[in-house]
């Protein structure tokens, strides 16, 4: 316990450094626009902020990406309500009662206890971290090569199996993100591999331009490509704050809401998209009139914003205690922290435990910021989402292309970056979903040296996966969650061959 306070006043003195706290409030800020402004989404927010990041300091730089990612979660609850878009996936649930609480006069409420849910999630999810993080840090430094090769097989696996869509697709894009992990210098003899002889790929794809174009670029095209649909609320706002009746209704949703999403957030493979869906549903069960849900139950908003909040925090816990990111937002994390030297995982805790336990500290500050942030300035989002989105576009568009010249000075990577953005775009077109591949992208490069190390210790022999525990038991899983997963399409396939 006095270890745990040490940890946590070490993590604070770090987060509330002027500089800190200026990165933290401008994460957070930018996230609830980026929440607020269906469209953009924190993935390609991030990705365009991430040239930014070079000249800071790796904590600040991690706080204030940070803070984007679960700002957009508070700020995409907003437009549900407001304009019934989920300005986030995760937004989705929140727009069958929100909206319809904002068409019977109580936007205001809706959006107060979206607010309060999110923010005692909030705090509770960066406890679950901080309680966790020692403990499996324990657990992670256990692990050699075998076993972190395995790990990553099953992150891999539950990004395949958690993805939307078809599972074949997202195993597709896992293998393409793995084929683009290897081009470049081979890792033990330097002899060039795929790059086509062009000089511009000698030292591999950089992540910069791949995340930029598939979630930047293609982002866009995307939105450009759809037409805009808003059903925005006319009449006032109203009170913001709900009534102690309204807490008390709440309260139980909010408390089951966090406690699903903490533990759905942990799971690799956007566990905690899945948090709101379950808690929606769960809500559904336990109430005494189900019927009242999809006409404005107050329940279908606190519940499902905790959960959100709460799964959008908890999804730290695999990247700062084990260095696997459950989700493709994470993946861009992993990718701002090998830019700046410092390699994910238990070592982190270890060696620079003022960022460890200063994210952590930060989250909680992050929090509260959000909480001020989002209801007294409920006017300005409403005025912004009238904005149409194509005049937005063409300044991000711009900002892109400065963000990713300014990291090389290279007009080729700019070039690359369009190209993977069409690349992107075809795959949105085609029902392809580019989270997977960004995911093996970044583990491709961490498995291929794990696995090889491992084979090396055990002199080429593949049976070491087997006779160690760990990475048995974890590749194991990895095969038994695939199976289930793939079981029932092929069944469907087969009884629709068999109908044909």
């Amino acid at each position: 316990m006095g270890d745990f306070i040490a940890n946590l006043g070490l993590g604070f003195t770090t987060a509330l450094s002027l500089s800190n706290l200026a990165l933290c409030f401008t994460g957070c800020l930018i996230g609830t626009l980026v929440g607020v402004l269906p469209g953009i989404g924190p993935i390609a927010t991030i990705a365009m902020l991430l040239p930014l990041t070079f000249k800071l300091d790796p904590t600040g730089a991690l706080i204030m990406l940070a803070g984007i990612y679960y700002g957009a979660q508070y700020g995409g609850s907003t437009t549900a309500i407001l304009a019934n878009i989920p300005g986030e996936a995760t937004s989705v649930v929140t727009t069958l009662d929100g909206h319809q609480m904002a068409r019977n006069g109580r936007a205001g409420i809706a959006l107060g206890i979206a607010a309060l849910g999110s923010f005692f999630a909030g705090t509770v999810a960066t406890m679950v971290i901080a309680a966790l993080g020692v403990p499996l840090t324990q657990v992670a430094l256990l692990f050699g090569p075998a076993e972190y090769a395995a790990l990553m097989a099953l992150g891999l696996t539950f990004s395949v199996v958690l993805a939307r869509g078809s599972i074949l697709k997202s195993l597709a894009m896992v293998f393409v993100g793995l084929l683009l992990s290897t081009i470049g210098a081979d890792l033990e003899t330097g002899q060039a591999r795929l790059t086509l002889g062009l000089e511009s790929l000698s030292d591999g794809v950089k992540f910069v331009v791949l995340a930029m174009g598939l979630f930047g670029f293609a982002e866009i095209l995307r939105n450009l490509a759809q037409p805009e649909s808003r059903d925005m609320i006319n009449a006032p706002i109203g009170k913001l704050l709900p009534s102690w009746s309204e807490l008390r209704q709440s309260f139980p949703a909010i408390l089951r809401g966090t406690g699903l999403g903490a533990a759905l957030g942990i799971l690799p493979g956007n566990g905690a998209v899945l948090a709101p869906f379950a808690s929606y549903a769960l809500e559904k069960k336990v109430a005494a009139d189900p019927t009242r849900f999809g006409k404005g139950a107050i329940e279908g908003v606190a519940g499902p914003e905790s959960a959100n909040n709460a799964g959008a925090q908890t999804a730290f816990i695999p990247l700062l205690t084990l260095g696997i990111p459950p989700n493709a937002v994470m993946a861009l994390m992993v990718g701002a922290m090998t830019i700046h030297g410092i390699i994910p995982g238990p070592q982190v805790m270890t060696k620079r435990p003022d960022l460890f336990w200063g994210m952590i500290a930060s989250m909680w500050i992050g929090n509260l910021m959000l909480l001020i942030i989002n209801l007294p300035l409920i006017g300005l989002w409403v005025r912004l989402l009238k904005v149409p989105y194509r005049l937005m576009f063409p300044a991000i568009m711009l900002f892109c292309c400065i963000g990713v010249y300014s990291v090389n000075n290279s007009p080729g990577d700019v070039l690359m970056t369009a190209a993977f953005g069409l690349f992107g775009f075809g795959l949105f077109k085609l029902g392809f979903e580019p989270a997977p591949l960004v995911l093996a992208f970044v583990l491709g490069k961490l498995l291929e040296e794990k696995l090889r190390q491992a084979l090396v210790l055990s002199r080429g022999s593949f049976t070491t996966f087997v006779e160690k525990p760990i990475a048995a038991g974890l590749l194991l899983i990895a095969l038994v969650v695939l199976l289930v997963a793939i079981a029932p399409a092929v069944r469907r396939g087969r009884e629709q061959a068999f109908k044909e």
